[in-house]
């Protein structure tokens, strides 16, 4: 009987602890998309004209 409840309680136990790591997932996702930079703004051409003053 009481192998039982020992089973009940580690189910429970593990349901908390997945419980914990899907909200931990969701906190890390939240932040890493606020902290996100567009693609648009990382692969615009900027001029770059320093190799230029050798030449001129």
């Amino acid at each position: 009987m009481r192998d039982q409840g020992d089973r009940a309680a580690a189910s429970r136990g593990e349901q908390i602890q997945a419980a914990e790591h899907e909200e931990a997932k969701q906190r890390l996702l939240a932040q890493a998309e606020k902290e996100r930079i567009p693609a648009e703004e990382t692969t615009r051409a900027v001029p770059d004209r320093r190799w230029r003053r050798g030449q001129q």
